[in-house]
């Protein structure tokens, strides 16, 4: 091991790349690495999982799911058990595993904030709560999470934060790294802002705030009403992230992202939206105002409901919004849904808790890996990591769409062209044959597996990609007498930024749509009209 770490920790041959960063074009976004577009297949690690002793059951699960990137916490307590003194032995040992395992790291800070609790915070810090306070109800009793307004906490946080960034700078010259979790789904719940700071609540919204959500300035209570107590609780928790990621940032300038806890997908009429403060969807805006060195807000997804998943996509995907999936659940029924993320202009997608550690998160995720688990993941993964900086290109430059199974919108209109899905059918013939001809039901018809990604390349072109699905393609408006036809069907993939098909699909393969098995390909579709 301590040759493989002087070996890693060497300026790689690669040496000094640009840094990572977004892009977007025309409200579509892309993580740029090395240079080029970068589609992140993720998968994260469990919480406990970082550790160098941990590590030889992370990486064959990566690899299994033929994953292109890690997502794995370093913790406070970790990098400055003892105040002023920092120890990086396990982000050394990360940055040559991740090396030799030839896979990217997003690093996951766990500092103030870690699933709204401090648990992971140094000792020194939870035992001095004069110093590092917690949050206070209306009578006065100590809550359980740190308080956004503590001054130290936010000093001694961000300096840790700053010496694994500055360490970063010093040996990850060719960017293993990027990107990085700022706190860990921040906030609180069962209280909805901080009672030690009532004066500054009573106090005016502040100018910056105002102007950004272009309102009518006043107190928090008169411009937000029921709100009130949620956005000034967010407003202070993202100034407070956001100060620490600046500071980071100035150090070594990756991007940074923030996750959220989700309430509901519909509404905040009832408050039901997560905890209060965090990067939820009713307060994105706040947000945008308040952590400008946040690149991007996105969802944690622990929601089986596939119109659920949809609307979470629907309000995190947005023109100054890139969409990032940085944790979803690790049953395969949620496999589906990399299908409509991809659809979104999604730049990287992880199930969570993915190694060989023994630890399940059930009932939010799955009770083990068996029945077919990692591969329901790895098989879309399969197919787009030889090709993921072409397909992170694609999504920037042309309109893109994708649905799961069970989703509210199962077509789409793109240019003169018509896209539906459709699930639990045979490659073969329709769903009326059964009138007629004796046919058993398929095995697919009620499960919760099947989607499609489709991309608009050229009028009559398209990308079409999915698993367990069959698309159509049909002329959304044709004219008196007109009729579509398909001109040409490509199964292929992309080499060295062009297309390479392996074989035409005709005949049987297309008199029925274009069915997709399991076993996820990528089609190149050319349609066309006659009268």
């Amino acid at each position: 091991m301590r040759a493989l770490l002087a070996l890693a920790l060497v300026a790689s041959p690669i040496a000094a790349q640009q840094s990572p960063r977004l892009e977007t074009k025309d409200g579509r976004h892309a993580l740029i690495v090395d240079g080029k577009p970068f589609l992140m297949l993720g998968a994260q690690a469990n919480n406990s999982s970082n550790y160098p002793a941990a590590l030889p059951k992370v990486w064959p699960v990566v690899e299994a799911m033929h994953a292109n990137t890690l997502e794995i916490p370093i913790a406070w307590e970790q990098v400055e058990p003892v105040e002023g003194q920092f120890e990086f032995g396990f982000v050394d040992t990360l940055l040559a595993e991740a090396r030799a395992h030839d896979r990217r790291l997003v690093l996951l800070w766990f500092g103030t904030w870690k699933n709204t609790g401090a648990s992971y915070a140094p000792e020194w810090v939870k035992r001095d709560g004069k110093r590092f306070p917690r949050m206070r109800t209306a009578d006065g009793s100590a809550h359980y999470a740190l308080s956004p307004h503590g001054t130290e906490t936010l000093a001694a946080d961000r300096r840790a934060f700053v010496a694994l960034m500055t360490h970063l700078a010093k040996h990850d010259a060719q960017n293993t790294v990027i990107m990085v979790q700022v706190e860990n789904e921040a906030g609180s719940y069962r209280l909805a802002r901080d009672h030690a700071a009532d004066k500054l609540f009573r106090g005016p919204v502040p100018a910056e705030l105002v102007r950004a959500l272009k309102v009518n300035p006043g107190t928090w209570e008169v411009v937000f009403g029921k709100r009130a107590e949620q956005f000034f609780q967010t407003w202070h928790l993202a100034r407070y992230v956001d100060a620490i990621a600046a500071a980071g940032k100035a150090a070594k300038p990756l991007p940074m992202y923030v996750n959220a806890a989700l309430g509901s997908a519909f509404t905040d009429e009832g408050g039901e939206v997560g905890p209060s403060g965090g990067p939820n969807w009713n307060v994105i805006p706040v947000w945008k105002a308040a952590a400008p060195h946040i690149d991007l807000l996105a969802p944690d997804i622990y929601n089986r409901k596939a119109p659920d998943v949809a609307a979470f996509l629907d309000k995190y995907a947005r023109p100054d919004n890139a969409l990032m999936v940085p944790e979803i659940g690790n049953a395969a029924d949620y496999a589906r849904f990399f299908w409509p993320a991809l659809g979104k202009g999604a730049i990287g997608f992880a199930p969570f808790g993915m190694d060989a550690t023994g630890f399940f998160n059930y009932p939010l995720g799955a009770k083990s890996f068996d029945g077919g688990v990692i591969e329901a993941f790895a098989a879309p993964y399969k197919l787009f990591a030889p090709m993921a900086s072409d397909w992170a290109r694609v999504a920037r430059d042309h309109p893109i769409w994708g649905t799961a199974k069970d989703m509210p919108q199962q077509s789409v209109v793109m240019g003169r062209w018509k896209i539906a899905a459709e699930y639990g059918q045979w490659q073969m013939g329709e769903a009326d044959w059964g009138t007629w001809l004796k046919t058993e039901k398929h095995p697919d018809a009620d499960r919760p597996v099947g989607g499609i990604v489709a991309a608009q390349i050229a009028p009559d072109t398209f990308l079409i990609a999915g698993a367990n699905v069959r698309a159509r393609i049909s002329l959304a408006a044709p004219a008196k007498g007109e009729a579509g036809e398909i001109l040409s069907a490509e199964e292929g993939s992309f080499v060295a930024g062009k297309w390479v098909a392996a074989r035409r699909w005709n005949g049987d393969q297309t008199d029925y749509g274009f069915n997709f098995t399991g076993e996820p390909v990528m089609l190149r579709v050319t349609m066309g009209s006659y009268r």
